[in-house]
């Protein structure tokens, strides 16, 4: 996950999402690399693991390390691997037998027979990751959600918590107009169960939209293409007379 894109994340947040609508989170499993040969001479490395592992036994992770292992390549270069898939289709095979939701933080296309698998057992499959997430991973879950969407799950500045004025979010395109050449921007509010209530006129949706003149996308998008949810967009809250406005947007992922 830090390898793509999902470098910060808040592992507190993502127990939230998983949990959402006060369900009981019965099994969390984080599958860490440790590289045990480093952590004999290198202080910090053994330092700042403990740290990140305690931090997750703190959130209620149980930590599944997986060793580091070395090979040398046909150039003789030595490069290291530390591979959790089997692991964690296993677990997630043998430890869902009683459960009612399954949420898969990977973007590994290898993962869609597993979710088939969970699905036939009766489970429903969500899956969040944020970037290089199989289109096809993507489609197999009942329900596959953008990290980078999730309120504070990479914590992104500004003034406010998310979703208030001041404060920075993101959110993708949904609707653009081309002969008045301004858009508008939807964007998850708080996590809170309803996501499939993306018709954010409703007083109930978990979601609220944002005006966005053409003037303020980024240069290196073709607004041609819009609206698009290909595209994650960053930006700031303003308040005007339109509403909520997005002021200095950003490209957090392209397709």
């Amino acid at each position: 996950m830090a390898r793509n894109g999902g470098y910060g994340m808040r592992y507190d947040v993502l127990r939230e999402f998983a949990a959402r609508g006060n369900a009981d989170p019965v099994r969390l499993n984080a599958y860490v690399a440790f590289d045990y040969a480093r952590s004999q001479t290198d202080q910090q490395y053994r330092d700042n693991a403990f740290n990140f592992h305690s931090a997750l036994r703190d959130f209620g992770y149980k930590v599944i390390q997986k060793p580091v292992k070395w090979y040398v390549d046909e150039s003789g270069s030595p490069y290291g691997k530390a591979n959790a898939d089997l692991d964690m289709a296993v677990d997630a095979l043998l430890q869902s037998e009683k459960l009612d939701r399954v949420l898969l933080a990977t973007g590994d296309g290898d993962f869609v027979q597993v979710v088939r698998a969970l699905q036939n057992r009766g489970c429903r499959v969500e899956v969040v990751a944020f970037a290089n997430v199989s289109a096809e991973l993507r489609r197999e879950a009942d329900m596959y959600l953008s990290g980078y969407l999730i309120p504070n799950m990479q914590p992104l500045g500004g003034e406010g918590r998310w979703g208030d004025v001041g404060s920075r979010v993101r959110g993708v395109c949904y609707s653009y107009s081309h002969d008045r050449s301004f858009g508008f921007l939807r964007f998850l509010k708080e996590i809170r169960p309803g996501l499939w209530n993306i018709d954010t006129r409703r007083d109930n949706s978990p979601y609220a939209s944002a005006f966005a003149h053409e003037s303020e996308f980024p240069k290196e998008i073709d607004v041609n293409k819009l609206p698009s949810r290909e595209h994650v967009f960053e930006f700031t809250l303003i308040s005007s007379d339109r509403g909520l406005q997005a002021k200095d947007l950003a490209v957090t992922r392209h397709a």
